[in-house]
């Protein structure tokens, strides 16, 4: 008896550290997060995670994780998209062309917005995916483009301020009816019934994958992961509800994260752009139209990137020749980091996020640190550099 529960044990063990060894980018994504959490916490001395500087830390990566969000699509797809950046800044400017020289309804503007961002994306993903042009050629095009559309449209200055209503889409927060002293109160039950909601379905998941005999994560991993997530989110959500609540635009990104994790996880369109990055000759025999799904995705980018110029010029409250500078930067090494892999294929809307979050704390604590500019250039490039040699290295094992 005693030989069979040690050869069991053994085997349980074997298993767990293949699948640690299988996913340790997966894994080591998230003790990484934390690590760099831990670390800035200690040497800001607290100031990190205090609620108003939580709040700030969002206020600041929204725009990147709604970007992110359409880079990880464009990446998983085989292509890059260098022009984010500058269609976001482009869009800000038309945003405020419309709500202040022309008084025209913020609603209404922002349609048109997001609706000349899907232009732009399919503009661009025309010549990508049709005529076969490269990404990186087009999007450098449009990058340069868009710069100078800027420029023309507000005529080099800058414009603002926007309506009070359009403010609130980056520097509102939920309304509390039942505000405490202290701490609003729905702000909290919102937090916390996201991290139950979290464990629910990923138990329901698991469950269902065992049942249908899928391989599952062994279970210490399982209730770890899942556990720290939770903690997290409710931690957070405590410390948010102990300032001014949850902003409004971590509602949108919460909103636009469920969605996308829900097509690249559970749709077919998902399935068809990882197909498409992995082998597109493959793919196209298999019966998929690899030029239309290109197209799309590039649309989507479009969109994302006018969103999140929206987002920033909301926060900023006006409208400058150099917003979005360097935003496509960030983007892709948000993704990189986050495990999408340089030749397409690869990637997880949750490893975009927790990258865009690294990205971020790593800016913010550095900042609070007073490391200078020139240096968190430096070091955010190396990080850069490592997570794309960990790709590598990966794919040569």
């Amino acid at each position: 008896m005693a030989t069979t529960l040690t050869s069991a044990q053994a085997d349980s063990s074997v298993s767990s550290m293949s699948f640690l060894k299988n996913h340790l980018r997966e894994y080591g994504l998230l003790i990484s997060l934390v690590a760099i959490m831990a670390f800035f916490q200690v040497m800001t001395n607290g100031t990190l995670f205090q609620p108003l500087n939580l709040t700030n830390l969002i206020l600041q990566n929204s725009y990147i994780i709604v970007m992110a969000l359409g880079m990880l699509l464009v990446i998983v797809a085989g292509h890059i998209d260098l022009s984010v950046g500058s269609v976001s800044g482009f869009i800000g400017a038309v945003a405020a062309v419309l709500m202040v020289e022309y008084h025209m309804h913020f609603v209404p503007a922002a349609m048109i917005c997001l609706a000349l961002g899907g232009v732009i994306g399919a503009a661009q993903g025309y010549w990508v995916a049709f005529y076969k042009i490269p990404s990186f050629i087009v999007t450098l095009a449009g990058m340069l483009v868009f710069k100078g559309l800027a420029l023309v449209v507000l005529q080099g200055a800058s414009v603002g301020p926007f309506p009070e209503e359009f403010q609130l889409l980056s520097t509102g927060f939920i309304p509390d009816p039942f505000a405490g002293e202290g701490l609003r109160i729905t702000s909290l039950v919102i937090g916390l019934a996201l991290a139950l909601v979290l464990l629910v379905t990923k138990v329901k998941g698991r469950a269902d994958r065992a049942k249908h005999g899928m391989e599952n994560e062994p279970y210490v991993f399982f209730i770890l992961k899942n556990l720290v997530f939770a903690s997290m989110i409710a931690a957070f959500s405590y410390l948010l509800s102990s300032y001014r609540g949850l902003p409004n635009v971590l509602i949108v990104m919460l909103l636009l994260m469920l969605v996308y994790d829900f097509v690249t996880s559970k749709t077919t369109v998902g399935r068809r752009i990882y197909a498409l990055g992995g082998n597109e000759k493959a793919a196209r025999l298999s019966g998929i139209n690899t030029e239309r799904l290109t197209f799309y995705t590039f649309i989507n980018m479009g969109v994302l990137a006018a969103l999140a110029g929206l987002i920033f010029a909301a926060r900023l409250n006006t409208a400058t020749p150099k917003a979005g500078l360097g935003f496509e930067l960030d983007v892709i090494a948000a993704c990189f980091i986050g495990g999408a892999s340089a030749s397409g294929g690869v990637g997880k809307v949750l490893g975009a996020v927790i990258g865009a979050f690294i990205m971020g704390v790593m800016n913010n604590g550095m900042s609070i640190m007073g490391i200078g500019i020139d240096y968190q250039q430096v070091i955010k490039g190396l990080v850069l550099l490592a997570a794309v040699c960990v790709d590598v290295y990966n794919k040569k094992k």
